[in-house]
């Protein structure tokens, strides 16, 4: 299936060959030649996915000759951003130490002053189409469905067509139409009201929203209701207990999810394992638990029986299973979670402190635990790259969540005062 292209040669005999795909910023070509000519300088070959998906990237590396993968994006970003993302060859992304180590290499490259030289790539079709078919196989049957999908103007525009029509799906594409600077404009996953309106417009079963790089997804149920990643991680650990595939009864969410989804899998005898905020601990536990299901609230999940990474097409399949495998509609499954009222507050401060020695907040934080008695929830957390802290309050009333995040985001600002 795989054949190299005149790489050179490790010690082994095995070629040098690295992957490149990108999103649709305008500034992706450009970087992928960038990209590309620097590997060749140490004769390492690049082949080229052209527009492509973060984890189309990771499946493709881990089942390929490839020695890494390099996925040209900033997800969920506006266009003028951009990055690199690199994946080893298992497929994971690379360790901090790692990526410390290769910060410090090209730091020491740019101190000499050398021009940089680009290597203009070719994209080659059959990786997108190993990716769609590797998708399309980890599922049975068609999906008689109506959809509205919206494809972020990013990097599921050219993959979801192939994919959900090959499916059976009758889909009306949204955001599918980019331009370099239109990646995540008003579209996508972070702006759901125009999928929303679709949806109740057209009648359509569901809608589907993916951000950026297609790692993400979040849906619209028929009433044009948002269904989160909560949500999906509710639909699909219940479905995996139901079906006896569910390592340890476990599913890993992170501190942000609602307090509804913990109730709702306790009702399945379903454990929720909380991490810190960010994919990269969810996936850590997951893996030191041998748990097969993980994610966020934003509607990065983690299928581990399928994918190393968060897959927002994946993800979507797998949601279209349950519907059409259940006889019931989105908006009947999803009846079975009900959210807590949630509020998050960012409090901009001067500088940081243990939030143990601020004792107001302390005080603070141990009244409203005592008053939720176990019905609600109290973070507050520093964000790991501004100067905020942020205060999130779930219970059972609105009332109550704005008192307390009031009052401990209050506290926060009496003993770090607020930034100019």
């Amino acid at each position: 299936m795989w054949a190299h292209q005149g790489a050179a040669p490790q010690g082994d005999g095995t070629p040098h060959e690295v992957l490149i795909g990108m999103d649709t910023r305008e500034s992706g070509p450009w970087l992928a030649a960038q990209v590309a000519g620097g590997l060749s300088r140490v004769h390492v070959e690049a082949r080229f996915a052209g527009v492509t998906t973060t984890p189309g990237v990771a499946y493709l590396t881990r089942t390929g000759p490839f020695a890494a993968g390099i996925m040209i994006s900033a997800s969920h970003n506006p266009y003028y951003d951009n990055g690199l993302k690199v994946i080893s060859h298992s497929g994971y992304k690379l360790a901090d130490a790692v990526e410390l180590e290769l910060e410090g290499i090209m730091a020491e490259w740019l101190n000499k002053g050398e021009a940089a030289a680009e290597k203009q790539l070719a994209v080659d079709r059959t990786l997108d189409h190993l990716y769609t078919n590797y998708l399309a196989d980890t599922v049975s049957g068609q999906f008689p469905f109506r959809l509205v999908i919206d494809c972020a103007n990013g990097s599921a525009t050219e993959i979801a067509p192939a994919l959900f029509r090959r499916l059976g799906a009758q889909v009306d594409f949204i955001g599918s139409a980019p331009d370099g600077r239109n990646i995540n404009l008003e579209c996508g996953s972070l702006h759901l009201q125009s999928m929303q309106r679709r949806v109740v417009e057209t009648k359509a079963d569901l809608g589907i929203a993916f951000d950026g790089d297609a790692d993400r997804a979040l849906f619209v149920s028929g009433s044009g209701k948002v269904v989160d990643g909560d949500a999906v991680l509710f639909l699909a650990g219940s479905s995996l207990k139901r079906a006896g595939k569910l390592p340890g009864d476990v599913v890993v969410a992170t501190v942000m999810s609602n307090l509804g989804l913990q109730k709702a899998l306790e009702a399945y005898s379903i454990e929720m394992v909380r991490t810190p905020v960010g994919d990269k601990y969810v996936l850590e536990e997951m893996l030191r638990r041998g748990a097969v299901l993980g994610g966020e609230q934003s509607g990065h999940v983690i299928f581990s029986d399928y994918a190393t990474t968060g897959d927002g097409l994946l993800t979507a399949i797998r949601v279209l299973e349950i519907v059409r495998d259940s006889g019931q509609t989105l908006d009947e499954l999803v009846n079975e979670i009900k959210n807590y009222p949630q509020k998050l507050v960012n409090v901009r401060v001067k500088y940081r402190r243990p939030l143990a020695e601020l004792h107001s907040v302390q005080t603070e934080i141990e009244a409203a635990e005592r008053e939720f008695a176990g019905s609600g929830r109290v973070v507050v957390r520093f964000s790991g790259t501004e100067p905020l802290a942020r205060v999130m309050i779930e219970g059972p009333s609105h009332q109550e969540v704005d008192k307390w995040t009031g009052r401990i985001a209050e506290a926060i600002r009496a003993e770090l005062g607020a930034a100019g």
